[in-house]
């Protein structure tokens, strides 16, 4: 950052902290309450710290792996690991109002001085354009799982103002944020309320006025049958071993399952089948067809798309399905039926599988399904009050999602003027930020430094080393002279290695224990 206001000052964040580690590996915790519950990695959000979302470990608060896990009033929480990376690195403050309660292995807490920061100040900055830009840049991928490490978190660099400064700020920014975070709520049950609007579209087109359920009365032309009465019958595809890489224009492509799960097709999702590999072109999709996902998530399981543009050269998947729809039966209408809320409710219930990850619906039960068969003479009208419908709905959706947008544009906006100093006035009685630092360095520079233990060649090496190394890596003992006990120390780290130890002779805050940075 540059052009920080009078009294502000940046340095890296390691400066600020007194303690910062991972939390405690519990290996399957419980849905069932049993012993101290601990987050999960899904609780860690933005500025955000949900309290509810917990698993348990099925052990007591003497335990020393979660007993030294437990979170206390004003700790900041990192996330450490996460599958998206825009969640890696985010931060929240933990409430004052908050029980027992143990953070994961997958996340990292850190305490600060409380005379030089407010832990909310630092989950808001942490949450800035500016400083999310430099978190992200140290965020590493590995086997699709993104992480960063305490040491990248301690060398970025944050905006310090006054303290009293700081509190004005938190104070605003909360004001704010919250009438931001009322305004996105209420824009996601209008969200919500589209998708109804969608369902009940299809369910009164689709059904007739009065359907809604195989023994419901259905207009007097119309009969119940099945998915059989009106298909000819279903094509599966086959599997095949693929590069992992789109098909060029003059390659043989293979559909993949996200092909078909978006409610439209989507030709540029397949894999190049290899030079020479024989297929069967029988399997190749053109515009018109109707495909069905064989094997998806619970949600997506049995989805269907209406193929309107395909490319050459595209082949059906051993997970997609393709419906040989009767010459009497309208596209249009087929589609619209099997997205209704009546059918995608029966596949999901003949779906198998014991993971929502991966579910399937064979051939024999989705032709079972129950579906009101029309005259053909009365498809077509059918299908096009829905797709009317749907484009209102369609456009609803979008002004919805547009507003979402300038919502989350204000919340960017208005933490990048925060952390600017352009929020609140700046008072010129506070103390500078540059001073209190000050003071602080001078009084670490004047602490007494901990003698080094002396080595001694063991008689038995290879059993002294194993005693002395704790999981995790080499470390020595030395006793801190106003701690008055043997605190764990990490071996000298030359300046500028980005490895920043707590001062051995600082006081550790109440209920804490000296240590260092892992």
């Amino acid at each position: 950052m540059t052009d920080l206001p009078p009294g502000w000052s940046e340095v890296p964040f390691g400066e600020l902290i007194t303690k910062i580690g991972n939390g405690a590996f519990v290996s399957r915790p419980g849905i069932e309450p049993n012993g101290v519950p601990i987050l999960r990695v899904s609780a860690l959000r933005p500025m955000s710290l949900n309290l509810g979302d917990i698993r348990y470990t099925g052990l007591s608060p003497d335990e020393p792996k979660v007993g030294r896990a437990l979170l206390k009033p004003d700790d900041l929480l990192f996330s450490r690991l996460n599958g998206n990376p825009d969640y890696v690195g985010v931060c929240a403050a933990v409430p004052h109002d908050t029980g027992p309660v143990a953070y994961s292995d997958k996340q990292i807490r850190v305490v600060v001085r409380k005379d030089v920061i407010i832990s909310k100040f630092v989950a808001y900055a942490f949450a800035s354009p500016n400083i999310r830009a430099s978190v992200r840049a140290s965020v590493r991928t590995t086997a699709g799982q993104a992480s960063i490490a305490g040491p990248d978190i301690s060398r970025v660099i944050i905006p310090v103002p006054p303290i009293a400064e700081q509190g004005r700020i938190v104070a605003s920014l909360e004001g704010h944020l919250s009438k931001l975070d009322a305004a996105r709520n209420y824009l996601n049950e209008a969200l919500n309320g589209v998708a109804k609007f969608i369902r009940q579209i299809r369910s009164v087109e689709l059904l007739g006025s009065h359907g809604g359920g195989g023994g419901v009365e259905l207009p007097p032309s119309w009969r119940w049958g099945t998915l059989a009465d009106v298909l000819e019958g279903i094509e599966a595809g086959k599997s095949y071993a693929c590069e992992p890489r789109p098909a060029a224009d003059d390659e043989w492509g293979v559909i993949k399952v996200s092909a078909m799960t978006w409610g439209e097709f989507r030709q540029s999702e397949n894999k190049a089948v290899p030079s020479g590999k024989e297929f069967d072109p029988r399997y190749e999709i053109f515009p018109g067809d109707i495909l069905v996902s064989r094997a998806n998530t619970a949600e997506y399981v049995g989805a269907p798309v209406l193929v309107k543009e395909c490319r050459p050269r595209l082949l059906l998947s051993d997970k997609s399905l393709r419906l040989r729809v009767r010459s009497d039966v309208s596209r249009e209408w087929l589609i619209q039926l099997l997205s209704s809320p009546f059918v995608r409710d029966q596949i999901s219930a003949r779906a198998t599988g014991t993971k929502d990850s991966m579910r399937n619906i064979s051939q024999r039960s989705l032709l079972s399904v129950r579906v009101p068969v029309v005259p053909t003479e009365e498809q077509q009208l059918i299908a096009a009050r829905v797709e009317e419908g749907l484009d209102h709905a369609s456009r609803l959706k979008g002004e919805v999602v547009n507003a979402i947008r300038r919502v989350e544009l204000l919340r960017r906006a208005l933490l990048r003027e925060a952390f600017a100093g352009r929020l609140v006035p700046q008072d010129p009685t506070d103390e500078p930020a540059a001073e209190l630092l000050a003071r602080i360095r001078a009084e670490r520079a004047v602490q007494p430094k901990a003698a080094r233990a002396r080595r001694t060649a063991p008689k038995n090496p290879e059993a002294a080393e194993a005693a002395a190394t704790p999981p995790g890596g080499s470390r020595t003992a030395s006793t801190a002279p106003d701690a008055g006990r043997t605190v764990p120390r990490t071996t000298a780290t030359p300046p500028g290695a980005g490895r920043t130890a707590w001062p051995v002779a600082t006081p550790a805050p109440a209920g804490y224990e000296q240590g260092e940075l892992l």
